[in-house]
C-alpha cells in the first residue's frame, strides 16, 4: 500500500510539472492580443485577435552567455482578426506560416523569448479602407514564458499589415499589440 501511494505521488507530481522548451519538443498555445496604430501608416485604427499557435524546437541550447537558446519554428492560425478603423470594421481571419522564434535557455521559471513571423490576412472590407482585402503580415516580438501548470506568455509584438502592391494604393497599417497566451510545452 506504502508503495502505491509512493508511485501516484510521483506521477502526480509529474502531470503538475511543465515541460520546458527542449530539443525534439512541441509548443500548443492558445493566445489573444490588441493594440493601436502607431506612426508610419494608417492612423487612429486598433486591431484585436484571436489564434492558435504549433511550434517545433528544433535545436539543443546553443549560442554564448545569456544569449544562450533554442531555435523554435512556428504556426499561427489566426481565426479572429478584427480591425477597427475610422471608415469601418473589418473582420477577418489568417495564418503566419513562417514563425522564427528563439527560446533563451533559462533555469528559472521564465524563460524570454524573440520571434519573427510573417503571414496573410483575409478580411470582409479593405484594411486600411481604400486598398484591398487581401494583406500580408509581418511581426516581430519580445515575449517571457511564465511556467507553471501552464505555460503563460506575454509578450509585445510590432505588427505591419500591407497588401504589398496588389493593390493601386499601400499606405500600410503598422501597430504595436500587447499579446497574452496560454499553452503548453511538452517533449517525447
Amino acid at each position: 500500500m506504502k508503495n502505491i501511494l509512493i508511485v501516484v505521488l510521483l506521477l502526480g507530481s509529474l502531470a503538475w510539472a511543465q515541460a520546458r522548451p527542449e530539443e525534439g519538443g512541441n509548443e500548443l498555445q492558445v493566445w489573444t492580443g490588441g493594440g493601436h496604430s502607431v506612426p508610419g501608416g494608417t492612423a487612429d485604427t486598433g486591431v484585436w485577435n484571436v489564434g492558435v499557435r504549433y511550434g517545433w524546437i528544433l535545436t539543443r541550447p546553443h549560442g554564448p552567455g545569456f544569449l544562450k537558446g533554442r531555435f523554435e519554428y512556428v504556426l499561427d492560425a489566426t481565426p479572429v482578426f478584427v480591425v477597427f478603423q475610422k471608415a469601418n470594421t473589418a473582420y477577418g481571419g489568417g495564418f503566419s506560416p513562417l514563425g522564427l522564434k528563439w527560446d533563451f535557455a533559462t533555469r528559472g521559471s521564465v524563460a524570454p523569448y524573440l520571434e519573427l513571423n510573417g503571414g496573410t490576412l483575409f478580411t470582409n472590407k479593405d484594411v486600411p479602407a481604400g486598398t484591398n482585402d487581401v494583406n500580408f503580415t509581418d511581426a516581430a516580438a519580445f515575449g517571457v514564458h511564465v511556467f507553471g501548470k501552464y505555460a503563460w506568455s506575454v509578450e509585445a509584438r510590432y505588427l505591419h499589415i500591407s497588401n504589398a502592391g496588389l493593390g493601386s494604393l499601400n499606405p500600410g497599417l503598422n501597430t504595436v499589440e500587447v499579446r497574452l497566451g496560454i499553452g503548453k510545452f511538452w517533449h517525447r
